[in-house]
């Protein structure tokens, strides 16, 4: 289990992208390039004939949106892991991919540790979202004047913010004048009441507005 290769496929209209990443990925352990593909139906047709467990997806793919093939894979039968790999997403377009099934996005302005790292905890089940697109997304919702669930208690909401600013717990406490320790207990309330495994599932369960009581996600 512990020498089993992720099995990637890359979706990107950028020759010269394509052929970088691709080589960046060729010199990192546990990674295998299925195919690398600039068309939405290329893709697609690939995903029809081979095994994949993380797809890197451009937004942008010229005509296409990367959102509409999330959408055409889901529809499909394609049940492995999707990671956005894109210059830029409104707050809108993150939101939709997130709930069309994407598990991830990265902008790429960031390392390549950084990219490998992401597409490990993918593979994994986890979801990476990129602290930018996080802030993009609190901001958009505080732009429309909507409010966290009133589930949460007046620490909760403290800690969470802390969370979508890309505090530690460290600067967390700091901030709201209580100690690490109690900003950890906080977050530990956070993750037992939404199902959250990690700071990006619990930051956008919370922007959904659909905090659920041990669910698992």
């Amino acid at each position: 289990m512990g020498t089993q290769r992720i099995r990637l496929l890359l979706v990107d209209d950028h020759p010269l992208f394509r052929e970088g990443l691709v080589r960046l990925l060729a010199a990192e352990p546990g990674f295998e390039m299925v195919a690398q593909c600039s068309t939405a139906a290329e893709a697609l047709e690939v995903l029809s004939r081979s095994a994949v467990d993380v797809v890197l997806l451009d937004f942008d793919l010229g005509d296409e949106q990367g959102n509409h093939f999330i959408s055409s894979a889901r529809q499909s039968g394609y049940m492995g892991r999707i990671l956005m790999v894109t210059a830029g997403m409104s707050a809108k377009e993150s939101s939709a991919a997130l709930k069309l099934g994407a598990s991830g996005i990265l902008l790429k302005h960031n390392s390549p540790g950084t990219l490998a790292n992401a597409i490990r905890l993918v593979a994994q089940g986890e979801l990476w979202v990129d602290q930018k697109i996080i802030q993009q997304m609190a901001d958009s919702l505080q732009g429309d004047q909507q409010r966290l669930p009133r589930t949460l208690t007046q620490r909760e909401d403290q800690v969470l913010r802390g969370v979508f600013e890309g505090l530690i717990n460290k600067e967390i406490a700091v901030k709201i004048g209580v100690s690490e320790d109690s900003v950890k207990a906080t977050l530990k309330q956070l993750f037992l009441k939404t199902g959250a495994r990690t700071r990006s599932q619990l930051v956008l369960i919370a922007l959904e507005g659909s905090f659920r009581t041990n669910k698992k996600l």
